[in-house]
């Protein structure tokens, strides 16, 4: 279940979309394809994962609100998050809170539609012939937000360097609602902060991570049952990782991690207190028979233990996988073959082998015809299978098998590069686990009766130029995504997935010019429905403009002002859980 951490971060993220590499990735082996977004210090999470047509993002109350995400129609315990290639576990509900996440920090978002996950990378250290780099920035504005950050880079010699961070998001978030009332309740304190280590050696590289998050939030509840709730979050992590090339021959990659996640609610139903501990070791071996052929062996190990006053349990996993991979001029192929134990204290166990495959053929340069296919495999979470008046220890794991088949062409011609693709998928799930009425009908139970089967496509067309002072780009991003419910007997058989959009549109445009900046985006959905009917369409504009001043060698100092929601829509990502309408956020950024 681990072995993308020995991808995500020594493997760099590529400009290009939609790139086969050969990666080896939890839940699925070599079979990589990708999206990257480069992140800017201002977005917020879920407006930033909006730009991917595929994704859903589910924000239940905007600052303290949890927010999760899913992909192409499975659910949000289904997508994996990792950070700097190391899965963000969560073992108890699978729903890892992106608020936790700090985006200051990071350089790239990367979608990836086969292993389907979303991996953000730490911006490396810029330090441009001097010994220290850094940025110190404060950000302001509606709703009672501030959002402080800083973060410096050390150069400790040709070979090591050292980055700290510190920020926070502070915000009452009582924002207006269409009735004129305000939003209560939805107060976030976040502190966020971490140290970053890279080397390197002959023939490798090495990285290593610590992060703490802390943060003390309300819990808004919808607008039809508001809640007075309070939440506390605590997010410890240590983790490494390491490549190093012995001979032309052999490559090892290897990894660990050790994390702690502590949670507090109070309710006035009874307050939950819940410890979570993971551990990862992770080791990857490449071998390359000859320059056109190479084979790789990976075997991971994973445990992680919940302590709660509800109920308590723990779970170790295991991955063995071996890979191939063919290489021509022209037709490029990796195949794989993965094996997934786990195994609880309880003495319940699950396996799976899970087959995978990814074939790209350059037609003409530029051109490529690339298609995937593999099985994905979910064991149920701790909540789904023992909260107390909840879970199922029945359930059995959720089976689905991928199929994508696209067309990627880039063309470079002086100053201008276009882009295009046209993306076809299909998923089909079985086993999936929803929640339904029990004999009682006032209680809810996890059950195994659910299908899910999701087709679309995804098409990209953009622009980018630049030369001398002038740099712009423009790109249009349209999803069509059919994600419907096939379970037997349901009453929403045939339609629409709760909450995935049918249609969704993504407008970009930017550009720079002597320090100047300007961007707008503008974000579409239709055809969403949920348990009670079809849904509005709703639509934002965002705006994003602003200028650098350069002081002497090296020094920056940038203002910018950010409005979003333009046109002041009012709309519910989820049903009764209201986004606000128009919001600004301005703020002075100094590098050096």
């Amino acid at each position: 279940m681990l072995l993308s951490l020995v991808a995500g971060l020594l493997l760099s993220p590529a400009p290009d979309t939609l790139q086969a590499v050969t990666v080896v990735a939890d839940r699925g082996v070599v079979v990589s394809r990708t999206d990257t977004v480069q992140l800017r210090s201002t977005q917020d999470i879920a407006g930033t994962l909006q730009l991917f047509p595929g994704l859903y993002v589910g924000d239940y109350g905007y600052g303290a609100g949890l927010k999760s995400v899913s992909l192409r129609g499975f659910g949000s315990a289904h997508t994996a998050i990792y950070v700097d290639g190391v899965r963000v576990g969560n073992v108890q509900s699978g729903q890892n809170d992106l608020g936790m996440l700090g985006f200051e920090n990071f350089s790239t978002a990367v979608v990836d539609y086969a292993q389907n996950s979303i991996s953000f990378h730490t911006a490396r250290p810029q330090f441009a012939g001097r010994p220290v780099a850094g940025r110190v920035q404060l950000y302001g504005g509606s709703f009672g937000t501030w959002l402080p950050y800083g973060r410096v880079d050390f150069r400790l010699g040709d070979k090591v360097s050292l980055s700290a961070n510190l920020g926070a998001n502070i915000t009452k978030g009582d924002y207006p609602l269409a009735d004129g009332s305000r939003r209560a309740n939805n107060d976030l304190r976040q502190i966020r902060g971490g140290l970053d280590a890279w080397g390197t050696m002959y023939r490798g590289e090495w990285h290593a991570k610590a992060y703490i998050h802390d943060a003390d939030r309300g819990t808004p509840g919808s607008l039809s049952w508001p809640s007075s709730d309070r939440q506390r979050d605590k997010n410890y992590l240590v983790q490494g990782l390491v490549r190093k090339q012995f001979t032309d021959f052999y490559e090892l990659r290897a990894s660990a991690k050790g994390s702690y996640d502590g949670l507090y609610y109070q309710s006035e139903f009874g307050d939950s207190d819940y410890r979570q501990t993971e551990f990862q070791l992770n080791t990857a071996h490449q071998f390359r028979i000859f320059s056109w052929w190479s084979v790789s062996l990976a075997a991971d190990v994973q445990w992680d233990g919940l302590d709660g006053n509800m109920y308590r349990e723990s779970r170790t996993g295991t991955v063995i996988a071996a890979a191939t991979a063919f290489r021509t001029p022209r037709f490029k192929a990796d195949l794989a073959l993965e094996y997934d134990g786990c195994f609880e204290k309880s003495g319940k166990s699950w396996n799976c082998f899970s087959p995978s495959a990814d074939l790209r053929f350059t037609v003409i340069k530029g051109l490529d015809i690339v298609a995937f296919g593999r099985r994905a495999y979910r064991v149920p979470t701790f909540n789904e299978l023992y909260y107390p008046g909840y879970g199922n220890p029945q359930l059995k794991p959720e089976d689905a098998w991928l199929a994508d088949l696209g067309l990627d062409w880039t063309g470079v011609y002086g100053a201008w590069t276009l882009k295009a693709k046209a993306d076809g998928f299909y998923n089909h799930l079985t086993n999936k686990i929803i929640s339904a009425p029990s004999e009682d009908p006032y209680v809810w139970l996890p059950y195994n009766i659910g299908k899910v089967q999701a087709y679309g496509a995804d098409v990209l067309l953009g622009f980018s130029y630049a030369a001398g002072d002038w740099k712009t780009g423009f790109s249009t991003r349209y999803g069509y995504q059919e994600a419907l419910d096939k379970t037997p007997d349901s009453y929403t058989f045939g339609q629409q997935i709760p909450y995935v959009a049918r249609h969704t549109l993504v407008l970009s445009a930017d550009g720079a010019w002597r320090g100047w900046s300007l961007g707008l985006l503008f974000n579409f959905r239709s055809g969403r429905r949920d348990g009670t009917g079809e849904m509005p369409d709703w639509h934002t504009l965002d705006l994003t403009a602003g200028k650098d001043f350069r002081f002497g060698k090296g020094l920056v100092l940038g203002l910018k002002f950010i409005a979003r929601n333009l046109t002041d829509c009012r709309y519910d990502i989820v049903r009764d859980y209201p986004m606000p309408g128009r919001s600004f956020l301005g703020g002075v950024e100094f590098r050096f």
